[in-house]
């Protein structure tokens, strides 16, 4: 079984999900689509619940006979935005340090991944009249790396990478937020770490709105750091030359923030 999966403007919807739900046993078959929004799907003969979604768009829903040896094609499938998922309201809205989250992930020689985290942090959206002229900015605490292994955090707070002795706090700030699709923005600025100012680019997700002690957005982001782009060139080799500390750092981002 395919799709191509297409956003309200006719391009391809990277990253939607099929689901087919077989009617008789119940079991479900997931499949994603690639960067042409073409989505394919092998299932056993018989009649399945399909269901195309994407983040920020309304669900398709389908019901489809598979049959042996056969190819069914739901031909192309544009999708329409979630109407309910409704933007902030213009104004200032701060972290809530609580319920953010600011994580990282290393690669340890070539095996395994490190996982760490900054447990100080603060920032604020600035959410304009258009959430084109929003503004973010994030200042991070250097010292309150944690990777739940005490003597490789004090490895990390020395001057062989984040040198929290004279780079004591990490700075982001945007300077371009556009749309992507649906729930997906992208938010361009400038990272400041270890006294090197670098260009980033964040593939956000909006997650929607809530009440609970206040007004709050949720979002969630992600980006990808090459650290020698900031001067952390320390490097210990094992033999042949394996590497025991990857060059990019995964950068993950959980965010709650309520209206100031």
């Amino acid at each position: 079984m395919s799709a191509r999966v297409r956003d309200e403007n006719g391009r391809p919807l990277a990253g939607a999900e099929m689901a087919l739900r077989h009617r008789r046993t119940q079991r479900v078959t997931h499949a994603t689509a690639d960067d042409f929004g073409l989505v394919v799907s092998t299932a056993a003969s018989g009649m399945y619940a399909v269901s195309i979604s994407a983040g920020g768009y309304r669900e398709s829903e389908h019901n489809v006979e598979v049959v042996s040896g056969d190819h069914t094609a739901l031909g192309e499938l544009m999708l329409q935005p979630d109407t309910g998922l409704r933007l902030p309201a213009p104004g200032e809205w701060v972290l809530d340090q609580d319920h953010t989250s600011i994580r990282f992930v290393a690669r340890h020689i070539g095996l395994s991944r490190v996982h760490g985290r900054f447990t100080s942090f603060r920032g604020t959206i600035n959410v304009g009249h258009r959430i084109e002229d929003s503004s973010v900015e994030v200042v991070i605490d250097a010292a309150s790396i944690e990777t739940a292994a005490p003597q490789r955090d004090e490895h990390l707070r020395s001057a062989d990478f984040l040198d929290v002795e004279h780079y004591p706090r990490l700075h982001f700030f945007s300077n371009r937020i556009q749309h992507a699709a649906g729930d997906r923005w992208f938010l361009d600025g400038t990272l400041n770490l270890r006294g090197a100012s670098r260009g980033v680019r964040l593939d956000a997700g909006y997650l929607g709105l809530r009440t609970w002690n206040g007004d709050r957005l949720g979002a969630r982001a992600t980006t990808e750091l090459h650290r020698e782009d900031f001067t952390i060139n320390w490097q210990q080799t094992l033999a042949k030359g394996l590497v025991v500390v990857g060059s990019t750092v995964e950068i993950q981002l959980d965010i709650q923030a309520i209206r100031a």
